[in-house]
C-alpha cells in the first residue's frame, strides 16, 4: 500500500462527520430516545484513533460547535464534552488502536461515559434534571463501535479524494 493510499483525503473526514450529523438529527421512536448513540463522538474517536496528526482537540471542539447548532444545545455544551473525548483518545490512541474491536468497544465505555457526563453536567446546570438514562449512548456507542470501525475503515482505505 502506498502513503497516498493510506493518508485519508479530508473528503472522507467531511463524508464520515455529515453522515453522523444526519445519523445525530434523525428521528428515532420514543423509547429508543435515550439509546441513541453519540455518532459525532463515535466518528471523532475513530478519526483521532486512525488520524491522530490531522484530527484532534481543536476538531472535536469544532464538532462539538456543529452539533450544538444542529440540535439547538446551550453553545459550547457538547464543544466541551467533544473536546475532552477527543483529548481522552489521542492520549491513549497507542494503546487502543492495537487492540481487537470488542475491547476497543470496552475501553471506549469509560470516555463515552464522561462525554455524557458533561453534556449532563452542563444539562443539570440549565435547570433539566439529571437521570441515569444519560449514560444509556455510551452503552449503545459501544455496540455500534466494532461495524462504525469497520465502515470507517473502509472508506479510508477506499477514498482517494
Amino acid at each position: 500500500m502506498s502513503a497516498a493510499a493510506a493518508q485519508p483525503g479530508p473528503l472522507a473526514v467531511v463524508l464520515s462527520v455529515v453522515a453522523a450529523c444526519l445519523l445525530t438529527m434523525a428521528p428515532v421512536p420514543a423509547w429508543a430516545t435515550h439509546w441513541q448513540p453519540p455518532w459525532l463522538a463515535l466518528v471523532l474517536a475513530y478519526w483521532c484513533l486512525a488520524q491522530p496528526d490531522h484530527v484532534g482537540i481543536s476538531v472535536g471542539f469544532t464538532l462539538g460547535l456543529l452539533q450544538d447548532v444542529l440540535t439547538g444545545t446551550p453553545l459550547g455544551q457538547h464543544a466541551l464534552a467533544l473536546s475532552v473525548l477527543a483529548a481522552i483518545v489521542l492520549w491513549a490512541h497507542q494503546r487502543i488502536r492495537v487492540l481487537p474491536l470488542a475491547q476497543q468497544a470496552l475501553l471506549l465505555v469509560p470516555a463515552l461515559a464522561l462525554h455524557q457526563a458533561l453534556l449532563a453536567l452542563v444539562t443539570g446546570s440549565s435547570g433539566r434534571p439529571l437521570a441515569m438514562t444519560m449514560l444509556l449512548p455510551a452503552l449503545s456507542g459501544a455496540l455500534v463501535w466494532p461495524w462504525l470501525f469497520l465502515t470507517l475503515r473502509d472508506l479510508r482505505r477506499g477514498s482517494r479524494f
